[in-house]
C-alpha cells in the first residue's frame, strides 16, 4: 500500500513571516576585503534546488496548494508570470533579473519564461522530492506560446 503525502498545514505565524509577493526587497550584503555575503532567506526550508534553463524554455506553469518559495537570480533573466489561483485574470509579469529574487506564496498561479540561459536557485518550505512535490502541485495552463510547452511528467519530453 502506497501512502498518500499530504502536505504540512500552513501556520498563520508562517504566513505572518512571509515578504510580500512578488520582487524581494534583499538586504545589504557583508562586505569585507575578502569579498561579500549577501543573504537571501532567514527561515526554516525543507529544500534548495539549482535550476538550469534554456534561452526559449518555460518551467511552473502551475500552484502550489502550501509550499511557497524564493527564486534568486544567479545568472540570466526570468519572465516571471503570475495571478491569484483561480481568478481568470490575465498574469501580471515581472522581470527578474540577475542578483534579484522574487516570493510566490502558495495560492498563486505562476510561470516562468526565459529569454536567455539562465540559473536561479529555489529555496523551498517543502521537500522537493517528486512525491512531494506532486501531492502540492496543481498544473495549470495560463502559459500559451507558440509551439512551447511545459514538462510534466505524464507528458514526458515533447
Amino acid at each position: 500500500m502506497v501512502k498518500k503525502l499530504t502536505p504540512e498545514p500552513l501556520t498563520e505565524l508562517e504566513k505572518k513571516n512571509w515578504p510580500s509577493h512578488g520582487v524581494v526587497k534583499l538586504k545589504k550584503p557583508f562586505v569585507d576585503h575578502r569579498g561579500s555575503i549577501q543573504p537571501l532567506v532567514d527561515t526554516l526550508m525543507k529544500s534548495a534546488v539549482m535550476i538550469e534553463s534554456k534561452a526559449g524554455s518555460l518551467r511552473a506553469n502551475h500552484y502550489h496548494k502550501t509550499d511557497w518559495h524564493y527564486c534568486y537570480v544567479v545568472s540570466g533573466k526570468i519572465e516571471y508570470l503570475h495571478r491569484p489561483t483561480g481568478s481568470g485574470q490575465e498574469p501580471e509579469i515581472l522581470i527578474i533579473k540577475e542578483g534579484k529574487m522574487v516570493f510566490t506564496p502558495p495560492m498563486v498561479d505562476h510561470g516562468m519564461r526565459f529569454p536567455v540561459d539562465t540559473t536561479f536557485l529555489t529555496l523551498s518550505r517543502n521537500p522537493r522530492d517528486q512525491a512531494s512535490y506532486e501531492a502540492d502541485v496543481v498544473r495549470i495552463d495560463m502559459l500559451v506560446t507558440s509551439g512551447l510547452k511545459s514538462w510534466t511528467p505524464e507528458k514526458g519530453d515533447q
